[in-house]
């Protein structure tokens, strides 16, 4: 085990749902442990409705443990406020999702700045804008900032959400299904550029998916089985 502290700390993580008024609750997490270490690519794959998503919305804070803690760069994420927790989603962590949900009456430059605007550190040093055109070049839109969402493809638009997440210069990004929308050239494409940004960018990379030919690219394969993490079998 490496001396250096791990970027993600999951402790005993459980997370339970009531289904109706009454009856009984369904654990889908139990006593979740789990560590990744900084620059880390890890893919979490399962079966539909074992967890993953709710594991990821946990780890981004989007949603809380029902018990358990869980630290990101060695702060308990428990002990915050919903204030803090959202200073702490706007930059620290950047989130891919299925969809990309990209505004559609802004154009592509200004859908890429949208997290800045809450950003004092990005305000404060006027480099958002530069930072947004470069990461937008990287991925190959660079002839697209004026564009809006509905003149791109499928793949572009979720390389648009990419950037978007990248902006902020997160410690840790979350993609949940990133390429379960597209056709198999644009998952190709976005799965080769994930593993790129993640080298380039030195972003803890963390998603969530049922295609294994994406999970094989990352650094390391778990799978959620029975409420907890276990290595998965390549």
């Amino acid at each position: 085990m490496s001396s250096v502290a791990p970027l993600l700390k999951l402790e005993k993580v459980g997370k339970n749902y009531v289904a109706a008024e009454g009856s009984a609750p369904v654990a889908v997490l139990r006593d979740l442990s789990f560590e990744i270490a900084a620059g880390e690519s890890v893919a979490i794959i399962g079966p539909s409705g074992c967890g993953k998503s709710t594991l990821l919305n946990i780890i981004g804070t989007l949603d809380q443990p029902t018990s358990g803690r869980v630290w990101l760069d060695g702060q308990d994420l428990s002990r915050l406020n919903e204030q803090q927790l959202a200073a702490i989603r706007n930059q620290q962590i950047g989130f891919i999702f299925q969809s990309h949900h990209l505004l559609p009456q802004c154009s592509v430059i200004e859908n890429v700045l949208v997290p800045t605007i809450a950003d004092q550190r990005s305000a404060a040093n006027g480099g958002a804008a530069e930072r947004a055109e470069k990461l937008l070049k990287r991925v190959g839109l660079g002839e697209r900032l004026h564009h809006r969402p509905g003149q791109l493809s499928g793949g572009e638009r979720q390389r648009v959400a990419v950037v978007r997440a990248l902006v902020n210069q997160p410690k840790l990004l979350l993609a949940d299904e990133p390429t379960g929308a597209l056709d198999r050239n644009s998952a190709q494409g976005l799965a080769q550029l994930l593993v790129e940004l993640n080298r380039e960018e030195q972003v803890t990379l963390i998603l969530v998916t049922h295609a294994l030919d994406l999970a094989r690219q990352m650094g390391r394969t778990v799978e959620l089985r029975d409420g907890q993490l276990v290595s998965a079998v390549s």
